[in-house]
């Protein structure tokens, strides 16, 4: 399976070890008649590679990740733009990497604004994330070169964390920051428009490869590479992915819809959707937000 290169770290005997998203470490240089990469040679080669896809054969083989701490790889940032002139829509989802330490406040990372301020941002949202391992399906599935990190509109790229690893309320600390898990990311029209895959968004929430938000409960600097750790755990049964299998698909499971919405720490936006399901049995048409209405 392919896994992008998050980073390098020298092993005892001083050979480059790569660092993949899903986890595992890689032996990228050896002596002859096996492989030589001269990339790993050079600082710069192994700078450029960052991103770039290897063939994890650990992965094939189910084994468990290697010993290390889960870091945010990548941290995107971006201003609403035009998109689309004969078409034109306007959207923040198109970010930029930045390598420089980026102040990270009450609802924003600086340099980081939404276009549509009703269903994007505020303190609920006030970082976007989204898991790296999901990447090597998405570049199977969808085939797009282009897909490097933020591809989904996220802030954070984070390795070895998925849905299944984070629940709501969590606390986990990135530098001096703390944030708390608020609700899982729902996929919308506009990621669906920027790669031109008219169900893109439907397949995001299918997979449940969805992401989550983080509100922030101490601001502060926040770099790429940094480690993202658990602080504190408040509701270990309420994963992201168990959240997302009430929202999505067991919409008349209203025991669970009760009980997940009298989280205090979920989003004020999913405690309203899920209290109006068990309040009156309606749901919420998401045909419109999914661009497929």
């Amino acid at each position: 399976m392919q896994q992008p290169v998050i980073g390098y770290h020298q092993d005892e005997e001083k050979h480059w070890v790569a660092e993949l998203g899903c986890g595992h470490n890689q032996h990228v240089r050896h002596d002859p008649p096996w492989m030589i990469r001269e990339w790993v040679t050079s600082p710069e080669g192994r700078e450029k590679m960052l991103g770039h896809q290897l063939n994890c054969v650990k992965c094939d083989e189910q084994a468990p990740v290697d010993e290390r701490p889960a870091v945010v790889i990548s941290i995107q940032v971006g201003k609403p733009q035009l998109m689309d002139v004969d078409n034109p829509w306007t959207s923040g989802f198109i970010k930029e990497p930045t390598m420089e330490p980026t102040w990270l406040g009450a609802t924003n990372l600086d340099g980081d604004e939404q276009a549509d301020l009703v269903h994007h941002g505020g303190p609920d949202k006030a970082v976007c994330v989204y898991s790296a391992v999901h990447y090597s399906y998405w570049n199977e599935q969808l085939a797009l070169p282009e897909m490097n990190w933020g591809a989904f509109g996220e802030n954070f790229t984070v390795s070895q964390l998925t849905e299944q690893d984070v629940c709501i309320g969590d606390i986990w600390s990135v530098g001096e920051t703390l944030l708390q898990v608020s609700q899982p990311r729902q996929p919308c029209w506009k990621l669906a428009r920027r790669w031109e895959i008219k169900d893109l968004a439907l397949q995001v929430q299918k997979t449940g490869y969805t992401g989550w938000y983080f509100r922030v409960l101490k601001e502060g600097w926040v770099l790429p590479l940094m480690p993202i750790q658990l602080v504190e755990r408040l509701h270990e049964q309420w994963t992201i992915a168990a959240a997302n299998q009430v929202m999505h698909d067991n919409k008349t499971d209203w025991k669970s819809s009760s009980q997940l919405g009298a989280l205090e720490e979920l989003s004020s936006s999913w405690k309203k959707t899920l209290a109006k399901r068990v309040d009156t049995g309606q749901q919420p048409d998401e045909s419109r937000r999914l661009g497929l209405g």
